[in-house]
């Protein structure tokens, strides 16, 4: 198993490369990307989530702690990653913040009936999107209790 993939805290679902970038900045910046993971797209996503794929020697077992899904995504799209794994028990407890552009009603509601752990529109300035992807990381990572899995 490759280290990288190996006790992920945070998995990064975006397809925009300069999004990512300042999101492992500020994560980086805050000791907080030391155990990420950044996927650029969909079916990429749940290939490490459902460990299988190119992530097939990963174990499904180890969670991240955390799932930032941009919704806006190629191959499969956001909806349908966290439709996915909201709806299998082995990995409906990963807390998913939807960190995206769309502020459009339907996408919130549609993402919350899905079973979202937040949803969070993207910050345009490069100084407030830092500070967001820092505050979520400190909250998902150090602040929230999840549930106890097996792993």
């Amino acid at each position: 198993m490759s280290e990288n993939t190996k006790a992920v805290e945070i998995l990064l679902i975006e397809d925009s490369t300069t999004d990512a970038e300042l999101a492992i900045r500020a994560l980086q910046k805050s000791r907080l990307a030391n155990r990420l993971v950044w996927v650029k797209d969909g079916a990429e996503a749940l290939d490490f989530i459902f460990a299988t794929g190119a992530y097939a020697d990963r174990e499904i077992s180890d969670l991240p702690k955390v799932v930032l899904l941009d919704l806006r995504l190629p191959k499969v799209d956001g909806i349908e990653v966290l439709r996915r794994i909201k709806s299998d028990k082995r990995t409906a407890t990963i807390p998913v913040v939807v960190l995206t552009s769309s502020k459009e009603d339907r996408d919130i509601a549609e993402s919350y009936g899905l079973g979202v752990n937040s949803y969070i529109s993207k910050p345009v300035d490069f100084d407030d999107f830092a500070k967001t992807v820092t505050e979520l990381g400190f909250y998902w990572l150090l602040v929230n209790h999840p549930p106890h899995t097996s792993r």
